[in-house]
């Protein structure tokens, strides 16, 4: 709406009744009028500023133009014209105050907090990662964390988050040395994340699997740097819902704990370890990944998809290979997330054995399903009686239990797998992704090959990704993006 309507609108509604009739009537009123206009004028005008903090993958260091082609260049180009992008990236710079070219003492940093940000993001930590730096990797912590609350305590109150060092290809174990980043930088902005409660980007893992773009190992080239600013346009315009808080609306009692930078609400439900981990801010329709087996492990996908305002959540039947008691525990779980605000479809993911636990679950409840994805899959129980030798192994075992199977042949007579399940199953017609390693030596890719040919006959809706030239371990991807983006277009 122009301002003119906007005026039109006010003065019809008796909201600007007052410069039009004494004492404001004639010049008076025209003063005023003009003055609204003005205030109008610059409301409609008024951009979002958006500050990215950093050092030389920040300034441009190998792209083309910085000027153009930088990530925040990118990004402002994505933003459009109601942002304003200020790029406050300063070469060879560190988080540490006592790093040998630290970020503080730099002009871009009083820029940075002389510009009335709403939205600042930090990309420090690599150059801390130097064999120079390294000396001082105990004040690393603080230091972040300080520089997080001199932002977040300017007058324009600004959003902040934290971004993961970008990975380094780089050999020399003197310069910035990737295995530093994953073991002390990373582990230390994500504790200041969780203790400020801001949100973090895993950037690390962004561009991990393209060492084609970083033509000096270190910094990225113009397509690298697009690919960045396409991920922090994302967050900027996440749709969310600022008000819900799980925390609240949960309820049972539960104690809190630290899981990678986010909140982890840790409960009991009918004697099983339960887990909630809630996102910094939730997305507006609430979505939340459910993982069936395994917590934590190989865990990019259910980060990435925290930093898109998903819950992650667990309850504990790992013995119970997803019969009947684990269904009703899994009832009552799903009712308790539920009732607290959560979508009524959950986004399943199961690896190994977890996926057995999936299917089970979404072969009964076809309508609290939006999507599964599984990793390396166990889709037919029959082989496990074959599989052992002699010792049938812990899994078996608690297989047979689980399903009061007594000898070998009631395993392989067995009718309760997701392979005896496919009609059940594609009833729900959600889409399932699997992921399979072709040399898998605990589960064959067979019984992918399998399942896939059946769901596909049933009319159901399967993606396959082969992973070729890789064994059980290890799951996901480095880069879990192609999960990541089967999850989001299933949820929306």
């Amino acid at each position: 709406m122009n301002n003119t309507l906007i005026i039109n609108k006010l003065k019809h509604t008796g909201n600007l009744a007052f410069p039009f009739s004494p004492p404001f009537g004639g010049v008076g009123g025209g003063v005023i009028l003009i003055f609204l206009c003005l205030i109008l004028a610059i409301t409609a005008n008024a951009q979002t500023k958006v500050v990215c903090v950093g050092a030389s993958i920040t300034e441009g260091g190998l792209v083309t133009d910085p000027e153009k082609d930088s990530y925040p260049a990118q990004l402002g180009s994505l933003l459009g014209d109601k942002y304003q992008v200020i790029n406050c990236g300063v070469s060879s710079c560190t988080m540490l105050r006592k790093g040998d070219h630290p970020y503080w003492n730099t002009d871009a940093y009083q820029k940075a907090l002389n510009s009335s940000p709403d939205i600042v993001f930090i990309d420090l930590g690599g150059n801390d990662a130097k064999a120079v730096n390294r000396v001082h990797m105990s004040e690393f912590a603080k230091d972040c964390n300080d520089m997080v609350n001199v932002f977040r305590s300017l007058p324009s109150k600004p959003r902040v988050i934290l971004m993961l060092p970008f990975v380094s290809f780089e050999t020399d174990s003197n310069q910035i040395w990737d295995p530093v980043i994953v073991n002390d930088i990373i582990p230390a902005i994500q504790q200041v994340a969780y203790n400020e409660n801001v949100e973090v980007l895993d950037m690390h893992s962004l561009l991990i699997n393209r060492p084609d773009l970083f033509p000096d190992k270190i910094h990225p080239n113009d397509e690298g740097s697009s690919i960045i600013a396409k991920r922090l346009y994302d967050q900027i315009t996440l749709k969310t819902d600022n008000e819900f808080d799980i925390l609240s609306k949960l309820k049972t009692a539960y104690t809190i704990s630290d899981f990678k930078g986010y909140i982890c609400l840790d409960f009991k439900l009918r004697g099983r370890e339960c887990k909630v981990v809630k996102p910094k801010v939730a997305a507006s329709n609430k979505p939340w990944i459910w993982r069936t087996r395994f917590w934590a492990h190989e865990p990019q996908t259910d980060i990435a998809l925290l930093e898109r305002g998903y819950h992650l959540v667990y309850c504990d039947v790992a013995e119970l290979m997803g019969n009947t008691e684990a269904l009703s525990i899994w009832s009552d779980f799903h009712k308790l997330l539920t009732k607290a605000g959560l979508s009524k479809k959950s986004t399943m993911e199961g690896m190994s054995r977890g996926a057995m636990y999936s299917f089970c679950w979404a072969a009964v409840n076809p309508d609290k399903v939006s999507c599964i994805y599984v990793d390396n899959p166990l889709l037919d129980c029959r082989y496990l009686a074959d599989r052992e030798g002699e010792d049938l192994g812990e899994m078996t075992r608690d297989f047979m239990a689980a399903y009061n199977l007594k000898t070998r042949d009631d395993i392989r007579n067995f009718k309760g797998s997701p392979m005896d399940k496919i009609q059940e199953i594609v009833k729900g017609k959600y889409p399932i992704l699997i992921l399979c390693a072709d040399q898998d030596e605990a589960v064959s890719p067979t019984q992918t090959l399998e399942f896939e040919r059946k769901i596909k006959e049933a009319g159901g809706n399967i993606t396959v990704m082969m992973k070729y030239g890789f064994k059980h371990h290890p799951h996901s991807f480095p880069n879990p993006a192609p999960i990541v983006d089967f999850i989001l277009k299933a949820n929306k």
